[in-house]
């Protein structure tokens, strides 16, 4: 059997990119499951409902303070069926001038039934990213719609002018691609509650974007670079970087890509399994920003992402990456370049970033300098490859792995003394991949993770802080395409994805500014999984003859110290939402935290 590259999903920038390998019967598969036309199906609102195939998700909504927010439209059922500019304006709410306890985007999406493939969507705001995501696919029959939320509290700087605003959502519309999107935004501000302290929240904002008005910037190679210059104020006491890398074209399945030199005989894309992005200011490294492996609605069989999509797929987070330690230098009144490439990029990857600027209030000049980075400018991954080719059978495993341990400190001397900022990072990649080839089995069982350890320690009038960031992103793939002689068969394929985060502060509040006392600390989980698989049996033509087994489920899992709890687990088969479970995972957190106190109290008996 030979396995060859099919066209699929179109992007934004590349409508032809050539992606995950699959067979031409596959591809007369995903043909047959798409849609040929479009139909008058109306389109569902968002939200859960057992028996329906509409796009569900597990993800909670964005807390809100108990105050009556003040909300601003920003567009209005936008319809995209072409690549034209969707553009709007932004006004601050008149009667919420701020400081605001919270602000809330809020966006719904949806798409009409018939044939389309998922597409990239962004929101933009004075040239900054609020939203980056990507669109559900639909089917013949059923039309999708799908809510996202995020909290831009930390933003507030930017929604304080009139701001020109667009948001990015090409599409094609003809007789093969028979779907128009359509979308609606506003942004809530929530006023402060009676003697409210204001949350404390960057005083700068710059966007690292392709133009004055926003958009990505797409990263063809390790050397490509999303950049900006900018002066910044004489009085930066924080900085940090939220950075998006979305993988796209040729790069969209990166985490299934071998080394160069066996890429051709695993009939797969180069440079291996590995991508990382990285940021520099002048040159010089200063952070790692690891790349989630997002899969979309498209992504590898349309079956297994209906109706839930993949982990983030529709709502991407961005990696916030700790600059301060050079928050001295980026106060010395001279440009500065802030850059951030893709390790490994081949073609490629959309990116933005945002930099978010904290003040010291109390002086208009600080100075300070790093005083130590052991961060190198790249990462040296290692490769070990065994495979055996025999006549074109190929077996064997080929695996790469990457370790970063780093430290960069600095310092500033700030109107409230001298503050010094250590951040630790210990980064682990692993990404196994498991072959067997020959004229009737394609198949491939790949085990990724990554795992990131961040420990930022301040120094300052002699309080100290700590915050503890952990996060874990296993990823297991399994794949399995089989033709008989008679050229009938089957494709099953089983995935296992998880966002797992874990934060800890002690000595400061919980967004890690230094206190004048220990604190009682604080912390906060999040675990985000899914779990698809789907098997797709064809006749000889190519003609599907049965789906079978077709089922995920996700379990969203989040808590903090402040009481706040979420869980919900919802589970889908043959293509409908089948089950939503509310709580359980809160409940045994509550029991576990009961049983604690208990022994605690006996130990205190003894």
């Amino acid at each position: 059997m030979k396995v060859v590259f099919s066209p699929s999903r179109s992007s934004k920038l590349n409508p032809s990119k050539l992606i995950f390998p699959i067979t031409k019967a596959l591809l007369a598969v995903v043909i047959v499951t798409s849609a040929c036309a479009s139909l008058a199906q109306p389109i569902p609102p968002p939200g859960l409902q057992i028996g329906s195939a509409n796009t569900a998700t597990a993800d909670p909504p964005v807390t809100r303070p108990d105050t009556t927010p003040c909300v601003v439209p920003l567009f209005t059922d936008f319809v995209f069926a072409d690549f034209s500019l969707h553009a709007f304006s932004f006004t601050p709410p008149a009667d919420c001038p701020g400081p605001w306890a919270k602000v809330v985007l809020n966006a719904d999406f949806s798409v009409q039934a018939g044939r389309q493939f998922d597409r990239t969507a962004s929101i933009w705001i004075g040239g900054t990213n609020v939203y980056f995501g990507t669109t559900s696919e639909p089917s013949r029959l059923v039309a999708r719609s799908w809510h996202i939320e995020r909290d831009l509290t930390d933003y507030s700087p930017l929604f304080k002018t009139t701001q020109n605003g667009k948001v990015d959502l090409g599409n094609v519309v003809n007789s093969t691609f028979t779907s128009s999107l359509f979308g609606t935004a506003e942004l809530q501000f929530y006023p402060l509650a009676h003697r409210q302290q204001a949350p404390r929240t960057a005083d700068v904002v710059l966007p690292l974007s392709s133009d004055a008005i926003g958009g990505t910037v797409f990263l063809s190679s390790t050397s490509s670079l999303l950049s900006g210059t900018f002066t910044m104020p004489a009085n930066v006491e924080r900085a940090f970087i939220d950075v998006f890398a979305q993988s796209q074209s040729g790069d969209e399945f990166w985490y299934i890509c071998a080394p160069d030199d066996v890429a051709a005989e695993l009939q797969d894309c180069g440079s291996t399994g590995f991508r990382e992005a990285q940021v520099a200011i002048d040159g010089q490294p200063a952070g790692v920003a690891p790349v989630y492996p997002w899969i979309y609605t498209g992504g590898i069989d349309v079956l297994l992402w209906r109706p839930i999509p993949g982990v983030q797929t529709l709502n991407f987070v961005p990696y916030r990456v700790n600059l301060t330690p050079f928050a001295g230098v980026l106060s010395n009144g001279l440009p500065h370049q802030v850059s951030v490439n893709v390790f490994n990029a081949t073609s490629g990857f959309s990116t933005t970033a945002t930099l978010l600027l904290y003040l010291d209030h109390g002086s208009t000049h600080v100075t300070g300098g790093v005083t130590r980075n052991t961060l190198t400018a790249a990462p040296t991954p290692t490769i070990v490859e065994n495979l055996t080719n025999t006549n074109g059978d190929v077996t064997g495993n080929v695996t790469v792995k990457s370790s970063r341990h780093f430290s960069i400190e600095g310092f500033v001397h700030t109107s409230h003394g001298r503050v010094e900022t250590e951040v630790e990072q210990d980064i682990h990649f692993s990404n196994s991949q498991d072959y067997i080839i020959n004229n009737s089995l394609f198949s491939l069982k790949l085990a990724q993770n990554t795992t990131i350890s961040s420990v930022t320690e301040t120094e300052s009038h002699g309080d100290h802080a700590t915050e503890v960031q952990k996060f874990d992103w296993p990823f297991a793939l399994d794949f399995i395409f089989s033709v008989s002689p008679d050229g009938s068969g089957f494709q099953t394929t089983t995935i296992k994805q998880a966002y797992n985060s874990n934060r800890t502060v002690r000595g400061g509040d919980r967004d890690g500014h230094d206190r004048d006392d220990d604190g009682p600390g604080f912390f906060s989980t999040v675990s985000n999984s899914v779990a698809p698989t789907d098997t797709q049996v064809f006749d000889a033509t190519g003609a599907v003859t049965a789906i079978q087994n077709q089922a995920n489920t996700q379990t969203y899992f989040g808590r903090d110290s402040t009481g706040a709890c979420f869980s919900r687990t919802i589970a889908a088969a043959a293509g409908v939402l089948t089950s939503i479970t509310d709580g359980v995972g809160c409940k045994h957190h509550d029991d576990k935290d009961r049983d604690d106190r208990d022994n605690d109290r006996d130990r205190d008996d003894r």
